[in-house]
């Protein structure tokens, strides 16, 4: 019989209900699921579109209809950087443009699924503009906290959704604190950073990758980390792989910061203490400039554990590796482009074969007009 699942806090074990209003624990904790269902690929539903093929292993109760939009099963394309050939995970082709759609896929679901009808949440990029759409497919209202000095394609996407999107003036912070501030007041606060729901959707990403590499974990994942969904998604699917017996290695994890903006860099490479804010200046990787990640300590736990490394890219080079991957067809954002950025100073820990994925998380497009100088900035998100 299926156990009835809960959110438990990681640092003192507290259970809360899944419809719980509450985004952290009492404690200061973070939420995780008291249940994880096995990974078993018996499991997988050829026939389901998507990621909705691995509905099984998710943990969401089996009378949630999904709230699809189509996400899931991008393409892996063969290309090669500074003399480097990977493959790239085009999470660029997401429904919305980026692998965000995958947590906002399965974080709807649960939302519409608990009676949820207001949400609210804090960003200025690619999370607010997946909530915006699902929102709007599931019939939920949702209001997106952004700071004033967000513009762009993603603002306007958020918009054209439907969502309310609420200028907050002043830094990055002000604007979480405006979402936490509308939860106290009755919305349901669906942050991509704190609910577990949305890391299980980021997960689909490591099973998607074992299928199309025969049932294999490649050698070397780089991907660039700002809050570190991405990551902890992809560490966290890969470990139930290898917890399952199908796999013998982790992938070395290979985490790309902008080096204007790269508190998790200097904490891994011994440079700053924990809980200190980062100086962030501006990047045009304005996607990854965030100055305290929440889960920095997973993050860098978890790139320990696989045998990887955190590595930052300037400024020039993101705009050189932006408008290469350009020129061989993939038109991505600055942020995506830092992942391919830090090749060259990743060389030693590539494997030579094309066992490498870089992970492509946005679209070029919703950044808008892009300057070749280095310091452009659309503003943090």
């Amino acid at each position: 019989m299926r156990q009835a699942n809960a959110f438990a806090c990681t640092t003192c074990e507290k259970s809360y209900p899944l419809d719980t209003r509450e985004w952290r624990c009492s404690c200061g904790g973070l939420f995780d699921f008291e249940h994880w269902p096995p990974f078993d690929p018996d499991r997988f539903k050829p026939a389901e579109p998507g990621l909705w093929r691995y509905r099984h292993l998710l943990p969401l109760e089996p009378d949630w209809q999904p709230v699809s939009l189509g996400e899931g099963h991008t393409p892996l394309v063969p290309m090669s950087w500074a003399g480097h050939p990977f493959r790239a995970k085009c999470e660029t082709v997401a429904p919305t443009g980026s692998f965000k759609d995958r947590g906002a896929a399965t974080l709807v679901t649960a939302l519409r699924g608990l009676g949820i009808t207001r949400a609210v949440e804090d960003s200025s990029g690619n999370a607010g503009a997946a909530l915006s759409a699902y929102a709007a497919r599931a019939g939920i209202t949702c209001e997106i906290c952004v700071p004033n000095t967000a513009g762009g394609p993603k603002v306007a996407q958020m918009a054209a959704h439907g969502a309310e999107v609420i200028e907050i003036k002043g830094r990055r912070e002000y604007a979480a604190l405006a979402a936490w501030a509308a939860a106290a007041h009755g919305a349901y606060y669906a942050s991509h950073v704190y609910n577990p729901f949305f890391l299980a959707g980021v997960e689909t990403l490591a099973y998607e990758l074992w299928e199309q590499l025969g049932r294999r974990a490649p050698d070397a994942l780089v991907l660039p980390v700002g809050n570190g969904t991405l990551l902890l998604g992809l560490y966290r699917g890969f470990r139930r792989i290898q917890r399952a017996g199908l796999i013998e290695d982790l992938p070395r994890l290979l985490a790309a910061q902008a080096a204007a903006c790269a508190p998790l860099y200097r904490r891994f490479h011994g440079g700053q203490a924990e809980g200190r804010p980062a100086n962030c200046g501006p990047s045009v990787a304005n996607g990854i400039t965030i100055a305290q990640p929440e889960r920095g300590q997973q993050i860098l736990d978890a790139v320990q554990a696989s045998g990887g490394t955190v590595l930052q890219a300037a400024e020039d080079a993101i705009i050189a590796a932006r408008d290469g991957l350009a020129r061989q067809g993939l038109y991505v954002e600055e942020t995506s482009a830092t992942a391919a950025a830090v090749l060259e100073a990743a060389a030693d820990l590539l494997p030579t074969t094309d066992s490498c994925i870089v992970v492509l998380t946005g679209h070029g497009l919703k950044t808008g007009p892009h300057s070749r100088e280095p310091g452009f900035q659309q503003g943090a998100s």
